[in-house]
């Protein structure tokens, strides 16, 4: 296996605070994977959220960032704040490309709930305008997507273990819930069954915690995890009216009690699934039967090393555009775990890279897939890697983007 790092820990460390202060006294500075759309001066706008009140450690942030990303060099540049709003830690872009929306993972925005904003994207500038506000439906909204038309916004409310579907309406403005689906029972243990020696890893078994929600590629079923339950939702989704409808005769599929399934992502063939767990840093691949909504469970994995004694949290999942490599990222271990996939599907751990910052809370390809971006929550910096698109292998760029508690990126694409 390959571990790469090539910073001195010092010099590296002498880096990471004169940043992180710059990012707090001087602020200014879609998930595709097709190819993008250039800006007038050949780069592509990248958005950043951030935590700006703290959660479970110090907040930083003031809200979504812009930046210029160079297709050719990874450089991010002409960093700005551009929207003050509490705790934007997820983004997404609309299919249009015309607007963005952004949750905000409080719960005191009318009666015990996050919020989602909608806002119209400057093509020339990448600068935003709100257009409105809406509740999530649930308290510490975690998670959202849109369905495949640009018609519907997905939300998994953490804190309020509640999923809600959200219509997006003319002029790309949301609308109240048409749905709203609550997770019911009680969590079976803090204690993952599959967690490495010695790890503490017990967060978020309390009560019903909804993590992430996503439909599935042809836009006929939508998924959803929930972390204390350790369990995969399933319903079939109607795509005029919002409304979801457990699937019969599989309404969910369990994991092993207290693994905490997070995030999981669907491989370019749509027949495949993986699914990263939170508390015992495993990864799951799933068959997917795109006709019924079936998941059929093939293989579990660790996404950490041979012999990793301790705790670690996974965090964030992704499979390359050509679907021959599938990344992962581990906090506190604070690497992102390189797999090939195989012909059947299968992964092999084949590398781990450092992510060169502390706890990386979300990485993200580029649309080209040459590169990696790691938000690195608790170093208050981006890292970027150049991929090898032949061995899928991470090579560290040397450089740092400056950002206060970055928590996602996501490229205008």
């Amino acid at each position: 296996m390959t571990y790469s790092n090539s910073l001195a820990t010092l010099s590296r460390r002498g880096f990471l605070k004169s940043a992180a202060a710059l990012a707090l006294v001087h602020p200014s500075f879609g998930d595709a994977e097709s190819a993008a759309a250039p800006i007038k001066n050949g780069k592509l706008f990248a958005y950043v959220g951030t935590y700006t009140n703290a959660l479970d450690s110090r907040a930083n942030g003031e809200g979504i960032y812009l930046f210029e990303m160079d297709p050719h060099t990874g450089e991010l540049s002409n960093g700005k704040s551009i929207v003050k709003s509490p705790n934007p830690t997820w983004i997404v872009i609309h299919p249009s490309k015309k607007y963005l929306y952004a949750i905000s993972e409080v719960s005191s925005y009318k009666s015990d709930s996050g919020s989602v904003s909608a806002y119209e994207i400057n093509p020339a500038t990448g600068d935003l305008t709100l257009l409105n506000t809406v509740g999530t439906e649930g308290s510490g909204p975690a998670h959202m997507s849109l369905d495949a038309q640009g018609k519907f916004a997905f939300v998994a409310n953490y804190g309020g273990g509640t999923i809600a579907v959200l219509p997006i309406l003319a002029g790309g403005s949301l609308g109240a819930a048409v749905d709203v689906r609550t997770d019911l029972g009680v969590p079976i243990t803090d204690r993952a069954t599959n967690a490495p020696t010695g790890s503490f890893a017990i967060s978020g078994h309390d009560r019903p915690h909804a993590h992430m929600i996503l439909a599935d590629p042809n836009n006929r079923f939508v998924l959803a995890t929930d972390l204390a339950q350790d369990r995969i939702y399933v319903y079939r989704f109607d795509s005029t009216t919002g409304k979801l409808t457990p699937v019969k005769g599989m309404p969910s599929v369990d994991l092993p009690p207290g693994d905490g399934p997070r995030h999981f992502v669907f491989h370019p063939n749509g027949h495949w699934l993986y699914l990263i767990e939170e508390e015992a840093s495993t990864i799951v691949f799933f068959h997917y039967d795109p006709e019924t909504g079936a998941l059929s469970s093939q293989q579990t994995i660790s996404a950490l090393p041979a012999g990793f004694a301790g705790t670690s949290f996974a965090s964030e999942i992704a499979v390359s555009p050509d679907g021959r490599f599938l990344y992962s990222a581990n906090r506190l271990h604070d690497s992102i775990s390189v797999c090939a996939i195989g012909a059947d599907g299968r992964l092999k751990l084949i590398a781990e890279t450092s992510t060169m910052g502390d706890y990386p809370r979300h990485f993200r390809l580029d649309p080209s897939g040459n590169f990696v971006y790691v938000c690195n929550q608790k170093s208050d910096c981006i890292t970027s890697f150049r991929r090898n698109r032949v061995t899928g292998l991470l090579t560290f760029t040397g450089k740092y983007t400056p950002v206060g508690t970055p928590v996602i990126l996501t490229f205008l694409a």
